[in-house]
């Protein structure tokens, strides 16, 4: 059902629509993020982003819980976007299927360390990483397909 669960602090961009929906064979693309799912404009430009051949569903964090727990959907093969490792983690405790998480970009800010070229981390994401693999839950990072998958752990 969850063909990957990625964090991308841009959501729906070129990047998931072209590379990353085909290489999955997604053919949902569930937004969980509560600033989105109450925000009209960004739910149309994140409805202009998404690629022509996949459904785009945009719910809360607890409404894509439910939803991914669901009997109906099951046999859908969805990508899952949040923008934080905050968010990646409360799916991850939720629904255990998750197993794995893709980590695919959060741009520099404050307060937070480069952990690639397209990852940055603050010191509370490190505990909810460490968390998180301490559960077994596979964490790579990598921006496209095609890129070598590293594992975070060897990063932090």
């Amino acid at each position: 059902m969850i063909k990957l669960l990625r964090i991308d602090d841009r959501l729906v961009h070129g990047q998931v629509a072209l590379t990353w929906t085909p290489a999955v064979g997604a053919e949902c693309l569930v937004v969980a993020n509560d600033k989105v799912a109450k925000d009209d404009f960004l739910k149309m430009t994140m409805n202009l982003a998404k690629p022509a051949n996949a459904k785009l569903l945009i719910k809360s964090i607890a409404d894509t819980v439910t939803f991914l727990s669901d009997e109906r959907a099951k046999p859908m093969k969805i990508l899952v976007l949040v923008n934080s490792v905050q968010d990646a983690a409360a799916l991850a405790h939720a629904l255990p299927e998750v197993r794995s998480i893709n980590f695919g970009g959060i741009r520099a800010r404050e307060g937070a360390r480069a952990i690639s070229k397209a990852f940055t981390v603050t010191d509370a994401e490190v505990a909810l990483i460490r968390d998180l693999l301490a559960k077994g839950i596979e964490l790579e990072v990598r921006q496209v397909p095609t890129d070598e998958p590293r594992s975070i752990e060897t990063l932090l």
